[in-house]
């Protein structure tokens, strides 16, 4: 779904998906996660980036490979990167920790779309990547949740198929 275009939320409705993303499972209070913004000219700054580690990695690469891998954060207005911070614990276990960062990219895709935007959650291959992730500000004990991308659609989308609940709910 990158049919993402302008407009994009604004700083008050980006405050109000971020509080609300914000209102998660959190056992020990320990906010796991952090967000990291990427709107305007920052969008481009990441994505050069990407492309700079891309084209160390893929030197055969078809200049409109290296294009494609600039403009990763640019397909909508607004990137949100959710962080994990998960940390051992002595009574919250990591795994735990992580499931709360995953909530709240569950609760910001959902507060994007109550505010009327578009959104989607990706982990593309620059998620993995140390370097890209130090070149981000991420420490060495961080990791990528996801990117939400969030915009407005410029044309109207087409589900995908989803699985049948009788094939993923049993009644105990």
């Amino acid at each position: 779904m990158f049919d993402l275009t302008f407009p994009g939320p604004n700083e008050i409705e980006l405050d109000s998906m971020l509080a609300i993303a914000t209102r998660v499972p959190d056992h020990g209070k320990l906010a796991p996660w952090r967000f990291i913004v990427f709107e305007g000219e920052a969008r481009a700054r990441a994505g050069d980036a990407i492309a700079a580690v891309f084209a160390i990695d893929n030197p055969e690469a078809e200049p409109e490979r290296t294009t494609l891998e600039r403009n990763r954060l640019c397909r909508a207005p607004l990137v949100i990167a959710v962080v994990s911070r998960a940390a051992p614990h002595a009574k919250i276990p990591e795994w735990e920790q992580t499931l709360s960062g995953a909530a709240a990219c569950t609760l910001l895709l959902l507060a994007a779309h109550a505010h009327g935007y578009a959104a989607t959650w990706l982990t593309e291959w620059y998620s993995y990547d140390p370097r890209i992730r130090a070149t981000l500000g991420l420490s060495d004990a961080e990791r990528f949740i996801g990117f939400l991308y969030i915009g407005t659609l410029a044309r109207p989308q087409e589900d995908r198929p989803r699985p049948a609940l009788a094939d993923l709910v049993t009644r105990y």
